[in-house]
């Protein structure tokens, strides 16, 4: 383990051990062993990155509701793929695509759950794999949640996978601005040539996306008019496990 996370571990524990409300440089480096010099830099950088604050009034270092918030935030993922599996299962009987269930990573998504299609020709994906948010209609469904603040960290001129890869920074973000009007996200080809897909993004109770739903298959049978045909489908879907994730807003 990274030595300055390790630290910074040391002393978050030594915050909840303390019996007072605040804790001070000389009570960190007692109740973790380090010098008081790496005591008071491991909070300096805590604060630095909102994990704590010094409080002039309490003469000492306290929690703020940063490390709760990452805590519950993580509570419910882990729990995400449990409580949208009927979900899924009931959007793939419906639509008689592949269901993807992805979390966002940087400019890719993961997929974390998944529901195959029952067609001899569908969209072949894999639990754990990876794909490049930008792309795949999950992905942009969650960069459209985001805002245009985090995809304007991006490279201005994107990789191409195919000739309807969207490469230009600019167009990414004028389309994730019709995604957050149309409600739903559309790749047509854009990852893989002739597959096509549609998702949602999910919320949780801090109005937060956490994840995304979407259906994917071929272009040949998922084009933009079945797309149009089944967003609603997938709308209440994800409306439905966003409720179950805490989320009250329409």
């Amino acid at each position: 383990m990274d030595k300055t996370l390790l630290k910074g571990l040391m002393v978050l524990e030594a915050l909840s051990l303390s019996e007072s409300d605040a804790l001070s440089i000389d009570e960190a480096s007692k109740l973790t062993g380090l010098t008081r010099s790496n005591a008071h830099r491991t909070l300096q950088t805590l604060a630095s990155a909102g994990y704590v604050k010094h409080d002039l009034n309490k003469g000492g270092y306290c929690n703020t509701l940063k490390l709760v918030e990452l805590g519950v935030r993580q509570l419910g993922r882990l729990n995400l793929r449990e409580i949208a599996q009927e979900n899924m299962t009931r959007l793939a009987k419906k639509t008689g695509e592949t269901i993807h269930l992805s979390i966002l990573d940087g400019i890719n998504v993961i997929y974390i759950a998944k529901v195959n299609s029952i067609q001899p020709i569908r969209a072949y994906s894999m639990i754990g794999g990876r794909a490049p948010a930008y792309a795949v209609a999950t992905g942009k469904a969650l960069l459209a949640a985001m805002g245009s603040a985090y995809v304007e960290r991006f490279p201005e001129t994107l990789v191409s996978y195919t000739a309807s890869t969207i490469v230009n920074l600019k167009t990414l973000i004028g389309q994730l601005a019709d995604v957050r009007k149309l409600g739903y996200a559309t790749n047509e080809g854009e990852w893989r040539e002739g597959v096509g897909g549609l998702a949602v993004p999910i919320f949780n109770g801090f109005n937060e996306a956490i994840a995304a739903i979407g259906i994917s298959g071929p272009l040949s049978r998922l084009d933009r008019n079945r797309m149009i045909e089944l967003a609603p489908a997938v709308m209440a879907e994800a409306y439905d496990i966003s409720k179950s994730m805490g989320y009250t807003q329409k």
